[in-house]
C-alpha cells in the first residue's frame, strides 16, 4: 500500500475509496502525544484534506477536549447553530442531533458564517454497531465535478440562508446566538451581515448572503464552500418536508437556502449537488478511540445512518473568515 510521510516520520495509508489513516501504537498521554506530533498531523490534513488516527484510546470527553486543544488551542464557541448540541467541556460538544435513521448529507461546518472553523475535530468514544460514518469528499473535485452552468451561477450570486426560529424545533433564540435578548441578538445579526426580522408572534427569522465558492487560504485553491444542499428543503425527508410547510408554510420553514437572487433552488439542483458529493465520498468506519481531523475548507464531511449507541465528539478549531482570509470572493459578492 502506497504511504506518505510529508515532514514526518508519521506513516500515513492511502487508500482509495477512503480518508488518509494514521495507526499509531496506543500511547501513555494521548493528550500529550497529539501536541508533540501537532505539526506532522497538521502537514498531513494540509496535504489530504481528512486524517484518521487510530490507536490514541480515546475514552471520555475530557481526554478528547485535551486532544483537541493540544491541536487546535483555544477551540471556537459555536454561533448560529440549527440545532442544540450538549457542551462536554470549552469548546467540546456533541455532535449536531438527527434522527439515527437518517443520514446527515455533506456540508461544510457552520459555511454560513461569516468566521469558521478552518479545522474540525472529532473523537469517537462509541463506535455505533452498524453504519454512522463520518464521511468526507474533497471540495476542490466536487467544485470540478458539477456542472459548470451550476456552479457558475453559485459563484457569480452566491447563496442565501433563510432561517425561522421556534421554540418548537431546531436550535432555540440562546442556544443559537448564546442570548435571548433582543437587543444583543440584533447586535450580533449586524454585526455579522445577517438581516433579521421580529415576527407578531415575537418569533424571529434571519436571512443570510452567502459565497458558495472560496478560494483556500493557504493553497489558494477555489473549493466548493457552503450548506446549499444540506439546508435546503429538497433534502428533507419528504414526510418531514411535507409536514413543515403544512405548518409553518413556505416561508416560515426552520431552514431554506436560495439562489443568491433571492429565487428558489429546484430540486434537481439539490440532487445534483447530493449525488456529485455521494460520488466523492470517502468513508471509514468509526473504531471507538478514533481522531478524525479535517481541514473544514477544503473538505466536506457527512454522517451515516447508523444503528446502536454513537457518540462521537466536536470541536471547532482554527477560525477564519473566508472573506479576508481566502481572497476569491469577489465574484462571489458582485
Amino acid at each position: 500500500m502506497p504511504f506518505s510521510s510529508l515532514a514526518s516520520p508519521l506513516d500515513v495509508e492511502l487508500r482509495p475509496d477512503k480518508p488518509a489513516l494514521l495507526c499509531v501504537d496506543p500511547p501513555d498521554d494521548a493528550p500529550r502525544w497529539t501536541a508533540e506530533h501537532r505539526d506532522a498531523l497538521r502537514a498531513q490534513v494540509a496535504e489530504h484534506g481528512a486524517l484518521v488516527v487510530r490507536g490514541l484510546g480515546l475514552r471520555d470527553a475530557a481526554q478528547a477536549g485535551a486532544v483537541f486543544a493540544g491541536m487546535a488551542g483555544d477551540l471556537m464557541t459555536e454561533r448560529e447553530a440549527f440545532a442544540p448540541r450538549e457542551a462536554h467541556g470549552r469548546g467540546v460538544y456533541s455532535s449536531t442531533p438527527w434522527p439515527d435513521h437518517q443520514p446527515m448529507c455533506m456540508h461544510h461546518e457552520l459555511s454560513y458564517r461569516q468566521e469558521v472553523p478552518g479545522l474540525m475535530l472529532f473523537a469517537c468514544l462509541t463506535a455505533p454497531e452498524q453504519g454512522g460514518a463520518t464521511a468526507v469528499a474533497d471540495a476542490e473535485e466536487v467544485l470540478r465535478a458539477l456542472p459548470s452552468g451550476l456552479t457558475e451561477r453559485f459563484e457569480r450570486e452566491g447563496w442565501i440562508l433563510t432561517r425561522s426560529y421556534s421554540d418548537e424545533i431546531g436550535a432555540s433564540l440562546a442556544e443559537s446566538f448564546g442570548t435571548a435578548d433582543r437587543a444583543e441578538i440584533e447586535q450580533y445579526c449586524r454585526a455579522n451581515g445577517i438581516t433579521c426580522t421580529w415576527q407578531p408572534d415575537g418569533s424571529l427569522r434571519t436571512e443570510q448572503h452567502r459565497a458558495a465558492v472560496v478560494r483556500h487560504p493557504v493553497t489558494g485553491r477555489r473549493c466548493w464552500f457552503n450548506q446549499i444542499a444540506f439546508l435546503n428543503e429538497w433534502t428533507l425527508d419528504p414526510e418531514v418536508r411535507e409536514y413543515l410547510l403544512d405548518v409553518y408554510g413556505p416561508d416560515g420553514l426552520p431552514f431554506n437556502t436560495r439562489h443568491g437572487d433571492g429565487s428558489p433552488i429546484a430540486e434537481d439542483v439539490v440532487r445534483t449537488i447530493n449525488s456529485t458529493y455521494e460520488a466523492h465520498a470517502r468513508r471509514e468506519p468509526w473504531q471507538a478511540g478514533d481522531l478524525l481531523l479535517v481541514d473544514n475548507v477544503r473538505t466536506a464531511h457527512s454522517r451515516e445512518a447508523f444503528s446502536g449507541e454513537r457518540q462521537v465528539l466536536v470541536g471547532l478549531g482554527e477560525p477564519l473568515r473566508p472573506a479576508d482570509d481566502c481572497p476569491a470572493l469577489e465574484a462571489s459578492e458582485r
